[in-house]
């Protein structure tokens, strides 16, 4: 993957004058292996640190130890951090310390082992039959709306983000031909440039026939990609900020595109699936990932339990 221009170009750290002894943007090209999601998340988390340092008088990593390091992750739990984004930080940690070890800009290695508190995190919100019966048919006939082409296109985005548990930047980066609605599969290209295929669902396939068939063809524009399969207002290829207001108009209360990609998994639980086949869905690493909706589907069967037992 190139790192000049789209990946680390305009992305420079606001890390003032110590940026040179930092070296963020050597250390950020080292990572060939990563994806562009998490390079951007691994930029911004060294980025955060360094100019949270930097106003303790910390100007390189040299003058890094590990309870500076540890009152940067307790830091960030004061501030309401979630814990997964308080281990991503962590994780960033590692990786730049080791680097700077090895280039010889730190004489130690503060941060081996650093992780964030353990504890239960937050579970993942599992949206209510009623919310999606909203999010996905509760937006009227297209053909209703003076920007029916749109509602097309939003049509398909929901109902692959629910029917498919896709994560939005892999959305997102979806391309026409990625999509085999005849056999009813989609190719992903998920973390790690890692790729798998997940089924469609009926109703996803049938939205995106329509999204094809009568939408893009409307938005298209001299400056639109030929392969992206979801563009903006503006002809370009479809952004997560882009997906983000989609939800938001859609959705009666406040959620988050990734709470599609949450009930998915849970509801696959809950209907009997196995845990390998939900993870393989997922297109996770680990199968500790994807234990975390055993933990939700748990929760909705107390509540369950409680509400409807009488004597519970």
């Amino acid at each position: 993957m190139g790192r000049s221009g789209n990946t680390l170009g305009g992305q420079r750290a606001a890390v003032g004058d110590g940026g040179t002894a930092w070296a963020l943007d050597e250390w950020l090209s080292s990572l060939t292996e990563l994806s562009a999601a998490t390079l951007r998340a691994y930029e911004q988390a060294l980025s955060s640190f360094v100019t949270w340092a930097g106003r303790g008088g910390t100007t390189g990593p040299g003058q890094v130890d590990r309870l500076l390091l540890r009152r940067y992750l307790s830091y960030l739990a004061t501030r309401g951090y979630a814990r997964e984004t308080v281990s991503q930080r962590a994780s960033a940690l590692r990786r730049y310390f080791a680097w700077a070890h090895r280039h010889g800009r730190s004489a130690s290695q503060p941060a081996v082992g650093l992780a964030a508190r353990t504890g239960h995190g937050r579970l993942p919100r599992v949206l209510s039959r009623s919310e999606l019966a909203v999010l996905l048919d509760g937006g009227g006939a297209p053909e209703e709306h003076g920007d029916a082409p749109a509602r097309l296109r939003d049509d398909a985005v929901l109902e692959l983000l629910y029917g498919s548990g896709l994560r939005v930047s892999e959305l997102c980066g979806l391309g026409t031909g990625d999509i085999d609605r005849a056999a009813q599969w989609v190719t992903v290209m998920g973390k790690g440039s890692k790729q798998r295929r997940v089924p469609l669902s009926e109703p996803a396939a049938t939205a995106l026939g329509r999204w094809l068939s009568q939408g893009r063809p409307l938005m298209v524009r001299p400056v639109s990609p030929n392969d992206a399969l979801f563009l903006n207002a503006r002809g370009a290829r479809l952004g997560t900020r882009d997906v983000r207001r989609i939800v938001d108009r859609r959705s009666p209360a406040p959620t988050h595109p990734h709470a599609l990609r949450h009930s998915y998994a849970t509801h696959l639980l809950d209907g009997g699936a196995d845990l390998r086949v939900v993870q393989e869905l997922l297109g996770h690493a680990s199968v500790r990932t994807t234990q975390v909706y055993t933990h939700v589907s748990k929760e909705r069967l107390l509540a369950v339990y409680e509400t409807s037992h009488p004597r519970a």
